[in-house]
């Protein structure tokens, strides 16, 4: 009955969500069974990703008993949006702001984190009933664009997208921001050898960066 609240209030605790954007469905579940065992909570599984819907399914089943969500990433319109609930997302998520996904996601109670990177579009995605809104991109104002742009938004819940590391996240937190989005930095730490220990290494380093980060 609560599966909204409690997928908001994961992401909210764990101060992140980890964006999976690889070549292929078995890499990307693979990845992210490592990603989780490093201590990650909330995982994006892109649908650029050929056979992503599989791989929520897939990881929803594998980790059904584990307080971890799985939500779907580019989600770009409502039929995809549909698609996804059906397979598992716990939350959806989309690089811009697109009313008919979350009409879709509130019809069905589930979690949306709608793109936006100006006042205006960050504005326009809470009065369309976004939950919270992903900060994308923002590798070209970085932390002090969003703690500019959390001045008079701060009662926005923001998520940073892109240009977020262990070095760099306090930054973030110190800025306003409700969680941070990360990729790369732990998806593809095993890229070179396909050493997944390396992934949940990793995962388990950003999780203890937030933790220190939020202390």
């Amino acid at each position: 009955m609560f599966q909204k609240l409690d997928a908001l209030e994961t992401i909210r605790n764990s101060g992140n969500v980890l964006i999976v954007r690889l070549d292929n469905a078995e890499e990307a579940f693979e990845v992210a069974s490592a990603a989780v065992r490093g201590g990650i909570r909330a995982l994006e599984i892109t649908l650029s990703i050929p056979g992503a819907l599989t791989v929520i399914e897939r990881l929803s089943q594998q980790f059904a008993r584990e307080d971890v969500i799985f939500g779907a990433g580019t989600v770009l319109d409502g039929h995809a949006a549909w698609a996804s609930i059906q397979a598992g997302a716990r939350f959806l998520v989309s690089p811009n702001l697109n009313p008919e996904m979350i009409r879709v996601a509130n019809r069905y109670q589930i979690a949306t984190i709608s793109g936006a990177y100006t006042p205006t579009e960050i504005l326009d995605s809470a009065e369309a009933g976004a939950d919270m809104v992903k900060l994308f991109p923002t590798e070209a104002g970085g932390v002090p664009y969003a703690k500019s742009v959390l001045a008079p938004l701060a009662h926005i819940p923001l998520v940073p997208a892109g240009g977020v590391t262990t070095d760099n996240v306090s930054e973030w937190f110190r800025a306003g921001v409700t969680a941070v989005g990360v990729g790369s930095a732990i998806t593809k730490a095993g890229r070179e050898d396909g050493d997944l220990d390396r992934v949940t290494a990793a995962a388990r380093e950003f999780v203890e960066a937030i933790e220190e980060a939020r202390a």
